[in-house]
């Protein structure tokens, strides 16, 4: 399975941006994706997931919850989106996004086998 991570740039506090996250490759009907970010000098933390490909059921990270978005490119296939609005400093960081093949998703970093190659986010203020 590979991973294409794109859409990361600059931007003001309170702007937004849409991350995109293409996955090719044996992907399996049953699967999970989801995003993480690091900081400089911070370990890599959870940001947004889903259980499944459907991405009905998603579940988020406190910092981000009801400012990210995430969801299926219904446009292209097995591409997973993640809006980010309103955009603050402290969600400057390498995001990157991550493959499990497995129908639930998972908020630690080690259940993921798969990662893209990370695209990165700055906000400034």
């Amino acid at each position: 399975v590979q991973l294409q991570a794109s859409g990361g740039g600059l931007v003001q506090a309170g702007g937004s941006l849409r991350l995109s996250c293409a996955a090719s490759g044996r992907t399996s009907s049953s699967y999970s994706m989801a995003w993480f970010r690091q900081a400089p000098g911070k370990e890599r933390e959870f940001v947004a997931g889903s259980n499944g490909w459907r991405v009905g059921n998603t579940f988020y990270a406190d910092s981000v919850k009801g400012r990210f978005t995430i969801s299926r490119d219904n446009a292209k296939k097995n591409t997973l989106l993640m809006e980010m609005n309103p955009l603050r400093a402290e969600d400057t960081a390498v995001y990157y996004c991550a493959f499990r093949l497995s129908g639930m998703g998972s908020r630690f970093a080690v259940d993921y086998s798969y990662w893209g190659q990370g695209t990165q986010v700055t906000v400034s203020s």
